[in-house]
């Protein structure tokens, strides 16, 4: 199958208003699969009609906060009729610079929401369609945090963490019948908002951090092999205390095959 084939005719881009998730956006619809855009806010209906001018697909915009209770169904509702072969789940780059007792609980809800509850909710509504079919693909961006905590990290680790195993479990129950999954690990990223926070701390800006649009080439690139890209990094290639791709792969592989022995089910 070309790259329609298997990921189209339509994407969901969630966090699409800018940076990654914009890259992530014009490359898919290039492609020739339409997209539906998804942010809590920003120049979403400009992205929209950037995608539409230079790919003419078509490009329609959803403005949903993705940590509301109900943002899965505003995201059903978005989708409407329109097959969804393709779902990034790109928002969650929002970490609150406080200690986890000094801010209030309903900071982390809203973080834990956006990057573990609404991104596991529409990977179970969309990906269980994309079984059905036998293809489509399921792509978190992630960060290196998700190998460890740190202080005032403890909800963002937490739930880049849980990003991290969720991929590889999913990687691991997919990976024969057609549906890709990928979470592919970050380092630092050129973002408007890596920018915004940058400046809010008086810190200067690196000048190796990764371009988006490179970043969203190589997460596409990668997406058909999962479950884990360690950006900057070869498939074999550990870092920063971080594991190699490759190990991660071959480890998620035989857990998987053990605990489907050890119920008496069939490795599919």
């Amino acid at each position: 199958m070309n790259f329609k084939e298997r990921y189209g005719p339509w994407a969901i881009v969630a966090g699409a208003s800018e940076g990654v998730g914009r890259s992530f956006a014009r490359q898919i619809a290039a492609q020739g699969v339409s997209c539906v855009l998804i942010a809590k806010a920003g120049p979403l209906e400009e992205v929209a009609a950037e995608i539409r001018a230079e790919s003419g697909v078509e490009c329609i915009a959803a403005e949903i906060d993705l940590s509301a209770p109900d943002a899965l169904d505003q995201i059903i509702a978005a989708a409407g009729t329109r097959e969804v072969g393709l779902y990034i789940a790109n928002a969650g780059g929002d970490a609150a610079p406080e200690r986890f007792f000094d801010a209030q609980l309903k900071e982390w809800v809203r973080v834990t929401n956006i990057n573990v509850m609404t991104t596991m909710q529409a990977c179970h509504h969309f990906g269980r369609l994309m079984q059905e079919r036998g293809r489509g693909g399921l792509l978190t961006v992630n960060s290196g945090a998700c190998y460890g905590g740190g202080s005032y990290l403890a909800i963002y680790t937490a739930c880049k963490a849980f990003l991290l195993n969720f991929a590889e479990s999913l990687w691991a129950e997919s990976r024969k019948v057609g549906v890709h999954v990928l979470t592919i690990v970050l380092d630092k990223t050129d973002t408007p908002n890596f920018r915004r926070m940058l400046e809010r701390l008086g810190q200067p800006w690196p000048s190796d951090a990764a371009s988006p649009d490179e970043v969203a080439r190589i997460g596409l690139e990668r997406l058909p092999y999962g479950p884990i890209h360690n950006w900057g990094l070869a498939d074999d290639e550990p870092g920063h205390g971080w594991s190699p791709a490759s190990e991660r792969r071959q480890r998620a592989a035989a857990m998987s095959d053990a605990v489907e022995l050890l119920y008496g089910k069939e490795v599919k």
